[in-house]
């Protein structure tokens, strides 16, 4: 059963309405207020990369290049692979060091 949740970007303003079955970035892209770049879809590029600012979320497969442990308990992780547990508020902007 799919539930609904509401992802809030702190750096846009948008605010998305995102199932639990679908990655945050099919979401984005289906809205299209945010700016997040694409490129594989599976977790092996990290061009999706954002922050979690609050709320709790399940990550799929992902690069540990681009997203190591470490970077995932601090919520930056990629969008493409990102599967909200709750409502959520995210961080968009341009990430000068990828």
């Amino acid at each position: 059963m799919s539930i609904n949740y509401t992802i809030h970007d702190s750096y846009t303003g948008a605010v998305i309405n995102c199932t639990s079955e679908q990655s945050v970035l099919s979401a984005i892209s289906l809205d299209g207020r945010c700016n997040v770049l694409v490129g594989c879809r599976g977790g092996g590029c990290g061009k999706c990369r954002i922050d979690v600012l609050d709320g709790q979320f399940k990550c799929g497969k992902m690069s540990r290049r681009h997203a190591p442990e470490e970077a995932i308990n601090k919520g930056k992780v990629l969008a493409c692979r990102l599967y909200p547990r709750s409502d959520l508020i995210i961080n968009t902007a341009p990430d000068i060091g990828k």
